[in-house]
């Protein structure tokens, strides 16, 4: 592989990745008209692991530390776990557009959690961007009409937001974890946890098990568990690997586009014009703090 090539395929599995993540909403809102959100989140985990079974072997020459542990269960209790508790709930109140649009909050609160966790410097350039986007957010959200899609957006977004807290909290601690485990590793650790997380959920009265095959659902939680939690988490914890991880969430820009579109055309979702004005200003937003320059300082 030459040199160019190595600088190149964690920026084309960036983008592949956050294509499938981006689909995962439409997935995701189909995949809940026929079977109830935790039976989805189960089974999409459970189906990833066992893509990971053949990779066993190599898994078991790994070396453990323990220093290493809390940050394994930070990373996998930030997402899968509460992150898809949130973005489940999230993708019953509000539209996939809407909820792929949020994801632009992202790359901003890498940054500031690195500010408080890895003593990163964060501009006024940052903050002023970071600004205009959770106003945008907040007014993509206000301005959202209640549809069959989207039956309390306000909520939906918020519980959307809270997702993106989680997935935060995830990239930093799986850029710690880069420096000793393979990304493969880290995805499969990530799919057995989410396994055993929402296994208990399925015992609750009003979720139980699954007892009937809905094509259309059925196929869409077996692309979210192969290609989304297989596939996406793989590729992403790949590029992190290789790349700072404020670069890598800087791509989750492209969500929200992808998500619109794909929403748009498979859903039927529409924005209104206050909806578009005020996703432009988050892309506004956005662009102002990945302009900004950081620095960091060392901790200690």
């Amino acid at each position: 592989m030459t040199e160019k090539t190595r600088q190149i395929l964690p920026s084309l599995s960036l983008i592949l990745a956050m294509l499938l993540w981006a689909s995962s909403f439409v997935a995701l809102k189909l995949a809940f008209r026929g079977y109830h959100p935790m039976q989805v989140i189960f089974a999409r985990m459970f189906i990833a692991s066992l893509c990971f079974v053949i990779f066993i072997p190599a898994f078991r020459k790994i070396t453990w530390h323990r220093r290493d542990l809390k940050y394994l269960l930070i990373m996998a209790i930030c997402e899968p776990c509460f992150y898809f508790l949130f973005e489940a709930k999230a993708l019953e109140l509000t539209s996939a557009s809407q909820a792929g649009m949020i994801t632009a909050f992202l790359p901003l609160l890498v940054a500031i959690l690195a500010w408080g966790w890895l003593k990163e410097t964060i501009s006024r350039q940052t903050l002023l961007g970071f600004s205009l986007a959770i106003f945008g957010a907040f007014w993509l959200s206000i301005a959202s009409e209640t549809t069959t899609n989207a039956p309390n957006p306000l909520l939906g977004n918020f519980c959307e937001f809270l997702a993106m807290v989680c997935a935060a909290g995830y990239t930093v601690s799986l850029k710690h974890l880069t420096n000793n485990f393979p990304p493969l590793f880290l995805t499969a650790f990530q799919a057995v946890v989410g396994s055993l997380f929402f296994f208990p959920f399925l015992l609750l009265p009003d979720v139980g098990w699954a007892v009937s095959w809905d094509p259309v659902s059925g196929l869409a939680v077996i692309y979210l568990g192969t290609f989304i939690t297989f596939g996406a988490y793989g590729c992403y914890n790949y590029s992190v690997s290789r790349i700072p991880a404020s670069r890598a969430a800087g791509y989750v820009n492209l969500i929200p586009v992808f998500g619109v579109i794909l929403g748009m055309i498979i859903l039927g979702d529409q924005l209104n014009l206050a909806q578009w004005l005020a996703s432009g200003l988050v892309f506004c937003g956005v662009w102002v703090s990945s302009r900004a320059k950081t620095s960091s300082q060392p901790t200690e």
